[in-house]
This record gives C-alpha cells, structure tokens and sequence, in this order.
C-alpha cells in the first residue's frame, strides 16, 4: 500500500517510519501542501496523508477520485479543511480524534501562565542583565473565573487543570455533558460566559455555528480586561475584531496558537522575510499578545500517538471496508462513523 504524505515536517518521520514499517506501509514524503497545484503528484498511490493546512476541497476531490486514491488520511482530529458534503460518496476519509488532550490543554495553561505573568518578558529582560520588575505585575488565577467553550476531551482537561489553580469554570458546549456540573463548574449560555468570564478559552471545533464566535459582539459583551485564549482553529476567532479590542483596551491579553489564515505563514521560517498578513504582523507586535505556530500538540507522546492512529486507520479501513474514525456526512452534519460504512 502506497501513500502520499503532504505538508511533511522533520518531526513528522520518525513516528511514521516506525508504525509504517511495522505494517508494510510504503510512504512517499512531500514537503508541498496538498492543493489543487499539487494533487497531481498523488498518481498511483492508494491514500493521502494529510494535516491541518493542507487543501482538500472539490477539485482536490475530483482529482484524487480521478488518480485513483480510495483514502483521505487526516493526522489531525479537525476536518475543516476538507468539504466533507462534496467528499461523501467518492472518498473516504478517516481522522484521529485524540492524539493527546494533555498536550494541547497543558499548552494553553503554559501560554496563560507565561501571559499574566510575563514570563516571555522576563525571559528577555534577565537576558540582557536588566532585573528591574517595572511593568511585570500580573495577577493570581486562583478565584477566577475561566469561560470554556467546548468540553470535549481537550477542553476537560482544561478544566481539570484550571480546577487546580483553583478556578471558578463557566462552560458551554453545544451538547453539554451534564455529570460534569457541580459547585466548580456549570454550563451557561455563550453571551453569559461572555459576560461573566474572566479568561476565555476555546476548545471546541470550527462549524459555521462557531465560526468568528470571538468577534466584536461577543467582545461587547465581555468584562474590560478579558484574556482570550485559543489553541483550537484560527477562525472561530475575528481577528480584525480581536485586533480592535486590544487596541481598544477591552481585550487585556491574547494568546493564540492559531491564526484564521495561518495556512501561508504557520509552519514556515520567514524571518529573513517581510511578513504580508498585517494583522498577524500587528497582532504580534502588541505587547499582551503571544503567538505560537500550532504547536499545541507537538510533544513527543502526541506525535506517536498521531502516527499510530493514523496507521492504523488505513490499515484497518483497508482490511475490513471501513473504520471507526471514518467521518461521514449525513442528514448535513459531518461526523465519525457510527454504522460501519460511510456510503450507502
């Protein structure tokens, strides 16, 4: 079995050897993305292997169906890059819908932490020697009030680890999973987390319901100083909205590991380069703005969890027609396979 591995990255490797070797699994790694320029490079392969910047819309689709690959192999657990209505009934394609909730949970507290109490500013400053605590006061996270949105596998352990700290939590999730209520933690509607919260982070999927739920209404709403935190999709966040309310002192701080269109630059070395998006550039300019490239869930144990999965999807998908971690399209949802086959 032959597949091609788009937006391939050093990290990538070592967990894909080991697990593809032990299976037999042939694979062919690309640096490009994959895209309507580059799908034809998928010619006699059985599977794409594909991540969170790569393109698989419905010329993709059509090209791949035309080359002959059965298989989309999403190493990720988002799917919003690929146009799951055109997909259903021409290809396949499977997900893996937890590699480590630890890893990006732990990563959204790392970037909160660092934020409110200037760690990445210290950092700086002792470097050069200077040791002045001028501007570097922050404030305890014990007592207040975090706003989760979305209370899937990620966004629980973040809840666990703000419960830690001693957080008050305000959650909401389209489909609230209720055992989970009790003196620390109740679901609310989103414009009462909004008004309530203290810190905002976001853990849930991109959906046209979710898309820009960070925008200039919801803003509105929050109390004047709110942090924002999002380790999940670029786009459930304005940016320009953001933007407007740090400037505007409405917004405190703001910690992103991912940007709406982080697809050209995220991943990339352009340092020796202007960079074109200027919000992005305006955003990491601001001095209560951490941005990290999508890293939440590089850790060593999410990495071979990813390629393990992944694997072992197509082998079993392969062996048997069908897979668990199959997502389907139907009655206008987008989700994993609950009959056994995905086409009918």
């Amino acid at each position: 079995m032959k597949i091609a591995f788009f937006d391939t990255k050093p990290y990538d490797k070592p967990s894909f050897d080991a697990y593809a070797q032990e299976q037999n699994l042939t694979i062919k790694y690309f640096e490009a993305k994959l895209n309507e320029d580059t799908v034809g490079l998928c010619r006699g392969y059985d599977v794409v292997c594909v991540f969170v910047n790569d393109t698989v819309n419905a010329a993709v689709i059509d090209r791949l169906c035309e080359l002959g690959v059965h298989v989309v192999a999403l190493r990720c657990a988002g799917f919003n890059n690929v146009d799951m209505k055109y997909a259903y009934g021409k290809i396949h394609v499977l997900r893996v819908p937890a590699y480590s909730p630890y890893a990006v949970a732990e990563h959204t507290m790392a970037l909160l932490l660092t934020s409110i109490r200037r760690i990445h500013k210290a950092y700086i400053r002792t470097r050069d020697f200077n040791f002045s605590l001028n501007g570097m006061t922050g404030f305890d996270l014990h007592g207040k009030t975090v706003g989760v949105v979305g209370t899937g596998k990620i966004g629980r352990v973040f809840i666990d680890i703000c419960r830690g700290f001693g957080m008050k939590v305000l959650a909401y999730d389209k489909y609230p999973v209720k055992e989970l209520e009790n003196d620390k933690l109740r679901y609310v509607t989103l414009d009462e987390l909004f008004q309530n919260s203290d810190i905002i982070s976001l853990h849930c999927p991109l959906t046209e319901e979710t898309y820009h739920v960070i925008d200039e209404r919801s803003l509105s709403l929050c109390k004047k100083g709110v942090v924002i935190l999002n380790t999940s999709r670029g786009a459930l966040v304005d940016a320009e909205a953001l933007l407007a309310g740090i400037k505007s002192r409405k917004v405190g701080a703001a910690c992103l590991d991912v940007y709406e269109e982080e697809a050209e630059f995220f991943f990339e070395d352009f340092s020796g380069h202007i960079l074109e998006d200027d919000t992005l550039a305006r955003l990491i300019s601001m001095p209560n703005v951490i941005v990290t490239s999508h890293q939440a869930f590089l850790t060593e144990d999410a990495l071979s969890n990813i390629a393990e999965t992944t694997v072992d999807n197509i082998v079993t998908f392969f062996a048997k027609g069908e897979c668990p971690n199959e997502v389907c399209f139907r009655g206008g949802v987008a989700e994993d396979c609950k009959s056994g086959k995905c086409f009918s």
